[in-house]
């Protein structure tokens, strides 16, 4: 199932991925000094990322507890399939030589490009 997460929303799953569970009140606590998010705009986010199937809620005594129903790597995953498929027609190759040709990558990050590429290419042998 692909779940398509607004920006918003991938800010409330990262709490519940790192913190679950969280009443509507904690989220909105967390966020409110960063975002000016009201209970009200929190309500929205947790009923729509509730339809879309990316949490749940148990009741828990006076306040519902939410929690994730996805994966943050599946997430991650779904999140990185679409935007290659969007800007660069799925092409990982193309997504890495345009960051080369705008020396967009540093030299640690060209040798962890490296390391997973090693890493790869030992486990298909």
């Amino acid at each position: 199932m692909v779940v398509r997460l607004s920006e918003a929303e991938w800010k409330v799953m990262e709490l519940l991925w790192d913190n679950a569970p969280q009443t509507m009140m904690q989220i909105t606590n967390y966020f409110k000094d960063s975002t000016g998010w009201t209970k009200h705009t929190v309500m929205t986010f947790l009923r729509r990322m509730e339809e879309k199937g990316a949490i749940h809620f148990e009741e828990g005594g006076r306040a519902k507890l939410y929690y994730p129903d996805i994966e943050k790597s599946e997430a991650m995953l779904q999140e990185t399939e679409e935007f290659l498929d969007k800007v660069f027609g799925g092409h990982l190759g193309l997504m890495l030589n345009t960051m080369v040709e705008k020396k967009a990558l540093s030299k640690d990050e060209i040798e962890e490009l490296y390391a997973i590429l090693r890493k790869a290419e030992e486990e298909d042998l």
